[in-house]
C-alpha cells in the first residue's frame, strides 16, 4: 500500500486527565469518520501541567494510564493506526517519560518512544523552561515498519536535532512525526521552517500534531498543526491554534520519488573537521 488519509489532531490539553482523554475520543472518532487510516494526536495530550506537586498526582504508569487505554480501545474499534504524540509516564524508578505511544487496527501496542531531547532553554521575555527538571529522556531512536508506511517518531523539540530525522530517513522511513507543544514564542519564528527542513532534507513526508492556544496552567503554545509533504510542500494546516483535525492523502510513492529527484542520502560522505586558527603574519610558523 503506497496511499493512505493521515490526520494530526490539535488539542488544547488541560490540567484534567480524564477531561482531556474524552476530549482525545471525541477527535480520533471525529478523524476516523473523514476516512482517516492513521491519527496524530500532540505531545502531552493526556495533561499539560506545570506545577510539580499537581504533575506528580496527575500521571500514572503505562498499564493504567487512561490515554494509552483509550487510544487501544479506539484503535481496534475503528479499525486505525492511533499514534498519541506523547504522554506523561510514571516508570518504574520513580520518574516521568515524556512517552510516544502507537497502536494498531487490532488494539496492539507496535511501539513507544520516549522523547531523547530535554526543552531546557532561555527564550526573550523571561520565559525558561527546565524540561529536564521534570522527565527523563530518552536514548533510542525508533522507526516502526508499518503496512501503510514506514514510520519514524519524535517529539517536539526533537525537531531542532536534525541528525534523528537523518537517521531515521536512512532506516527507510517515509514519513516521520514531529507531535508537539511548541510555545508561541519558538512557534511564531522556526515552526513552519523546521518542519519543511526535516521533509526537504529527508525526502519524507512530515506529520506534526500541535497543542495550541492557552492552557490552564497559563502557557500558550502555537498551534498551527502541519502535514508536508517530501518536496518540502505544505499540504495541510490548521492555521490558527484552536481545536482541529486536519487532513492529507499521504502517498509514500511521493517520498521514492524524491529521492530519485534528489539521491541526497545515497549521495552523503564521510568527512572530517579542522578547524584553522588565522595567525598573524609574524607569529606563522614561530617556535613556541
Amino acid at each position: 500500500m503506497t496511499m493512505f488519509k493521515a490526520a494530526a489532531i490539535q488539542m488544547r490539553s488541560g490540567t484534567d486527565v480524564g477531561r482531556n482523554a474524552m476530549e482525545f475520543e471525541r477527535m480520533v472518532r471525529e478523524a476516523a469518520d473523514q476516512g482517516a487510516r492513521y491519527v496524530q494526536t500532540p505531545e502531552m495530550t493526556g495533561a499539560i501541567v506545570r506545577d510539580r506537586e499537581a504533575r506528580a498526582a496527575a500521571f500514572t504508569t503505562e498499564d493504567r494510564d487512561p490515554i494509552a487505554g483509550a487510544a487501544a480501545r479506539l484503535s481496534a474499534e475503528l479499525g486505525i493506526f492511533v499514534h498519541v504524540g506523547s504522554t506523561a509516564i510514571l516508570r518504574s524508578d520513580g520518574k516521568l517519560a515524556n512517552r510516544a505511544f502507537l497502536f494498531g487496527p487490532d488494539g496492539r501496542l507496535i511501539a513507544t518512544y520516549d522523547k531523547i531531547h530535554m526543552f531546557d532553554v532561555d527564550l526573550d521575555k523571561g520565559e525558561s523552561w527546565r524540561e529536564s527538571s521534570a522527565y527523563e529522556p530518552g536514548d533510542r531512536s525508533v522507526v516502526a515498519d508499518l503496512p501503510i508506511a514506514r514510520l519514524g517518531f519524535a517529539i517536539c523539540y526533537d525537531l531542532r536535532f536534525p541528525q534523528l530525522f537523518r537517521a531515521q530517513a536512512l532506516a527507510g522511513a517515509s514519513v516521520l512525526t514531529v507531535p508537539a507543544a511548541f510555545t508561541r514564542q519558538t512557534g511564531e519564528a522556526h515552526w513552519h521552517v523546521l518542519l519543511r527542513a526535516r521533509a526537504i532534507e529527508n525526502g519524507a513526508w512530515v506529520v506534526a500534531a500541535a497543542q495550541g492556544g492557552r492552557h490552564e496552567d497559563g502557557r500558550e503554545t502555537y498551534g498551527h498543526s502541519l502535514i508536508v509533504d517530501p518536496w518540502g510542500r505544505i499540504v495541510a494546516e490548521a492555521d490558527h491554534d484552536e481545536p482541529a483535525i486536519v487532513l492529507a492523502d499521504i502517498d509514500t510513492e511521493a517520498s521514492a520519488a524524491a529521492h530519485r529527484k534528489i539521491p541526497n542520502l545515497k549521495n552523503a560522505r564521510d568527512f572530517t573537521s579542522e578547524v584553522i586558527a588565522d595567525e598573524p603574519a609574524g607569529l606563522r610558523g614561530a617556535a613556541s
